[in-house]
């Protein structure tokens, strides 16, 4: 059990190192594959940052983002 083959949005099935330890309350496991270049950025500007719709399409527009 210490690899484990996960779904990548562009490698495909893709097998990874797993969870060394395993703990008897809290085993662990891999949910999903490396996330891809910008997967998250939407959301971290729009929900943690707090920036507009409308900043965020400027930050894409001015090439700070993408």
């Amino acid at each position: 059990g210490l690899y484990t083959s996960v779904e990548h949005p562009l490698a495909g099935a893709t097998t990874v190192y797993g969870i060394p330890w395993k703990l008897s309350d809290t085993p662990g496991n891999i949910r999903t594959a490396a996330p891809t270049l910008g997967q998250h950025t939407e959301h971290i500007l729009r929900d943690i940052v707090g920036l507009s719709e409308e900043a965020i399409a400027g930050l894409r527009q001015e090439e700070v983002v993408s």
